[in-house]
């Protein structure tokens, strides 16, 4: 009986469009990244021009570049395994245990910029990454393809208590896409948390900067823009490997299967899409005055401070509702024993992270100029993900907390930008 009430009840609510829009988003999402790709390399760089002729499966498909995809997936997985950084505890699961990681990714970080760096010395061309990169991108959509087919194999041999929440519905495309295991490992090793954060995060980063020595290639120095845009997103992908540890109460972590949806999203999207501002600036060079510059700088600081504040007071509350910094705060309590914070950013809006990531985004697109809307798509996708993303939370908050969450809601009226979402 006991295990009867551990295993994961089916998923009844399908989110995405169901198994239809699953099946439709496997395909749909690598096209997005080809497409936004090509059209960044024409002159007019308009989405609305198709670009053409389109690339033949040969002039995509490189060995070369697959055994460099790899590579650097395994010198992100040996950095992980490597006994540096601490091991800390995730929250607990429905069989009340609670699985150990090993938070170790801000030396990574710092063990890949010497490795990178000493390459450099040695000869290394980074620029190559620029050269090829509609192919290093196809072998990343490989591997993603190749890793979410082998996570849904790996889940059919799972036990039921080890499944997702959000990917147990018995459709096999559906689960496919949503990822059918919560947390799928091989021994200690944590494929999901893994993937979130080291091989696409720090190939974002890696990626920026050979975009800017790439355009010093061709021009004699980077750009202001291009300076900007490689040092704003340096600056988050640092924050994130620096408060790793807080990504195990995230959403992805909690309650996503590892699947497709993630898989892609960690090892191409993230790293191929997230970098288009900077990809953009090589071809299509873009002026940018000091005063300009100054207030861009600005706009990026007050979304940081907002993203910071609040996930650091969230972040502190749970670990410690007793600690000074949110001692004074005023909160709700619930019928699970746990208390929301009404108060702080979290009275300000519900979800003050998601406005500060927001304003970020718009600044990481204003050093490429006015003219063209491709730069400018990270914060148009970035604003419905956020959007959808919140939806979700509500739902599953208003599940968990109810009438208690009904009266946060009341108290904090607007859920992203106040006065009007």
């Amino acid at each position: 009986m006991m295990m009867d009430r551990l295993k994961v009840p089916r998923t009844k609510e399908l989110e995405f469009g169901g198994v239809v829009g699953a099946a439709f988003l496997i395909l749909f999402l690598p096209a997005t990244v080809f497409y936004l790709l090509l059209v960044c390399q024409t002159e007019q760089a308009s989405l609305l021009s198709f670009p053409r002729p389109l690339p033949t499966f040969r002039s995509l498909w490189s060995p070369q570049d697959l055994a460099l995809v790899l590579a650097w997936i395994g010198l992100q997985a040996g950095l992980y395994m490597l006994p540096m950084g601490k091991v800390t505890e995730g929250i607990a699961l429905r069989d009340k245990s609670r699985l150990q990681y090993q938070v170790n990714g801000s030396h990574a970080m710092v063990v890949t910029a010497l490795v990178v760096g000493a390459g450099l010395g040695a000869g290394l061309r980074l620029s190559y990454i620029y050269d090829h990169f509609l192919q290093l991108a196809f072998s990343a959509t490989l591997v993603s393809f190749g890793l979410s087919i082998l996570l849904y194999f790996k889940s059919l041999l799972a036990p039921e208590t080890a499944l997702a929440p959000g990917g147990n519905s018995g459709n096999p495309i559906y689960d496919f896409f949503m990822g059918h295991e919560l947390n799928p490992r091989l021994g200690s090793f944590d494929l999901k948390f893994f993937c979130e954060l080291r091989p696409g995060l720090l190939g974002w980063a890696l990626i920026n900067m050979a975009m800017l020595v790439k355009e010093t290639e061709l021009r004699g120095n980077p750009s202001l823009a291009m300076i900007l845009v490689n040092g704003f997103q340096l600056l988050y992908v640092v924050d994130a490997f620096w408060h790793e540890e807080a990504i195990l109460t995230t959403m992805d972590i909690v309650h996503d299967g590892f699947g497709f949806m993630l898989a892609f999203g960690d090892l191409t999207w993230v790293p191929f899409l997230y970098s288009l501002q900077s990809y953009f600036l090589v071809t299509h060079p873009q002026k940018l005055s000091l005063p300009m510059a100054g207030g861009i700088i600005l706009l990026n600081g007050l979304g940081y401070s907002i993203f910071r504040g609040a996930n650091s007071q969230k972040n502190t509350f749970r670990r410690n509702p007793a600690d000074p910094k949110v001692a004074g705060l005023r909160t709700i309590p619930t019928a699970t024993g746990r208390r929301l914070l009404v108060s702080g950013w979290w009275g300000f809006v519900r979800h003050p992270n998601y406005l500060g990531d927001l304003i970020m985004a718009f600044a990481w697109s204003l050093p490429c100029g006015l003219t063209h809307i491709l730069p400018y798509f990270y914060v148009i996708y970035f604003t419905f993900l956020l959007v959808h993303r919140e939806a979700r939370d509500e739902r599953q908050c208003l599940r968990k907390y109810g009438l208690a969450w009904q009266e946060y809601c009341r108290r904090v009226p607007y859920r992203i930008f106040p006065y009007l979402y």
